[in-house]
């Protein structure tokens, strides 16, 4: 590419890349834009919800922002390693998987990110479809589809456009926050909330287990927006930059959802954001209220449509062998993947919150054995050095299927079960317990030390060196 290409590239905030590797020449971005994009992404109406259900679920207040905040600790500092891989690899975080699982086998654990990215997005939807129909007085389903427009568009424009629209989110996110804070304080009292103490080994475990699928969801495809930073940028920055931008971001917006919900009861269940909003406010504050959580919706939901365009062509391009999709193929993408997330919000937006917890807590058994695996791998067996171009060659170091690496990551889901509490699945050692699940920490420590073990004799698979598109040599 000429200078002049690269600094046209540099300047657009229309992306012309998609899954293919970002040469030094087109690397750029600041870590503070790391911190505003995931404290904007979770300064918003689903990590409210999220952290209602610690209450709604049985937890009281005290316990419940205790439990939330352990797990947002832990599962943020996973999210934030998967993140700090971006600068190093300059891919997306599934491309990466190829090594650990072939360049065949990577699609098992793509698919499922596939399916993890259209439920957060329907998810998402639901919420700002109901903001919409408030504010511009149209039905939640009309709101629906308003909003997936706007996510197509979003999405198009690319990377660029995601980080503006992080840093401005997290702006007006403040900005609510401290209202809705202020009104919520100002009106009740809230150490009446927290003086009910009733400690409950099962719902400070689900209170921390809702924290941490929070944040481990997000390990699929946040080095998706850290890949563009520049090589040299410090893995110590990017791990604090995008894990307290996370973590402060989530549980200040859950801390609320708990109180929301400890002094809503019923009513909140099927009016999340009615509530929300009608908590003293009306008229013009009431109107910008249901703005602010439209556009903190936008926000994470644009992330998402991004991550599972990403991921699909991850899927295709594994079969096909090419690594760049034509910018006509990526709207195709974009399309299919917003419209599917669309049409189940529509089919899905008068059971919300049931099914809501249901699938982020069953998230944990298919997503904590694959955090495990893919950080072991690139922390501690191959230690950084990938061969990149061998990530797009079944024939190349990686191979197409890596037995081992599924086989340990199927292990990693099977060995989750006896122990899953879910609406519609329940393990049969979960009563043993007392009701409490405990299927994400096996899913985390099992398959990591599982998978140390058997990796590190395959030295044949590591390379010396981290090898760039540019610098490759025949296996």
């Amino acid at each position: 590419m000429s200078a002049s290409k690269e600094s046209a590239q540099r300047k657009t905030y229309i992306e012309r890349r998609s899954i293919d590797y970002i040469p030094d020449a087109e690397r750029h971005g600041r870590l503070l834009s790391q911190f505003t994009l995931w404290f904007g992404a979770n300064l918003q109406v689903t990590a409210i919800v999220t952290g209602a259900l610690a209450v709604v679920l049985g937890g009281d207040v005290f316990w419940s922002l205790i439990g939330l905040l352990l797990g947002q600790l832990l599962g943020g500092a996973i999210m934030a390693l998967h993140a700090a891989q971006g600068p190093q690899l300059g891919l997306p975080q599934m491309i990466s998987s190829r090594v650990q699982f072939g360049v065949y086998g990577a699609v098992i654990p793509i698919v499922l990110v596939c399916m993890m990215y259209v439920g957060f997005s329907a998810s998402g939807s639901v919420l700002a479809g109901q903001a919409i129909g408030q504010l511009v007085n149209v039905s939640d389903a009309t709101g629906i589809l308003i909003f997936a427009a706007l996510i197509v568009v979003l999405t198009v424009l690319g990377y660029r456009t995601i980080h503006w629209i992080g840093r401005l989110s997290s702006v007006i996110g403040v900005v609510a926050f401290f209202y809705l804070f202020y009104r919520l304080l100002s009106a009740h009292d809230i150490g009446e909330l927290l003086a009910n103490r009733h400690f409950s080994l099962s719902s400070f475990l689900l209170a921390i287990s809702l924290s941490a699928s929070w944040q481990i969801a997000f390990g699929p495809y946040v080095a998706d927006y850290s890949r563009y930073l520049p090589r040299n940028t410090s893995t110590l920055k990017t791990f604090l930059a995008v894990g307290l931008g996370s973590v402060i971001g989530t549980q200040i917006s859950m801390v609320f959802g708990v109180f929301v919900a400890a002094l809503a009861g019923d009513q909140f269940a099927g009016h999340e954001v009615a509530y929300i909003v009608g908590m003293g406010a009306s008229g013009v504050v009431a109107s910008l209220l249901f703005f602010s959580i439209v556009f903190g919706k936008v926000t994470i939901t644009t992330l998402n449509a991004y991550g599972s365009f990403m991921s699909l062509a991850t899927i295709v391009s594994g079969f096909r062998g090419n690594q760049e999709i034509s910018r006509g193929l990526r709207t195709v993408y974009i399309l299919f993947m917003v419209g599917l997330a669309t049409a189940l919000a529509l089919l899905g937006r008068h059971s919300f919150l049931h099914d809501f917890s249901a699938f982020i807590l069953f998230l944990l058994a298919f997503f904590t054995p694959w955090s495990a695996i893919n950080l072991v791998d690139f922390y501690l067996v191959t230690k950084e050095r990938y061969d990149i171009p061998a990530l797009s060659d079944p024939d190349g170091r990686y191979g197409r299927w890596n037995i081992a690496g599924i086989v340990i990551y199927a292990l990693g889901v099977l060995i989750q079960l006896p122990f899953i509490a879910t609406s519609f699945y329940t393990g049969p050692l979960v009563e043993v317990l007392g009701g409490t699940d405990i299927s994400w920490l096996i899913g985390l420590t099992v398959p990591a030390l599982v998978y140390y073990l058997v990796a590190r004799s395959a030295v044949q698979r590591i390379p010396e060196r981290l090898i760039l598109p540019q610098e490759h040599s025949p296996v």
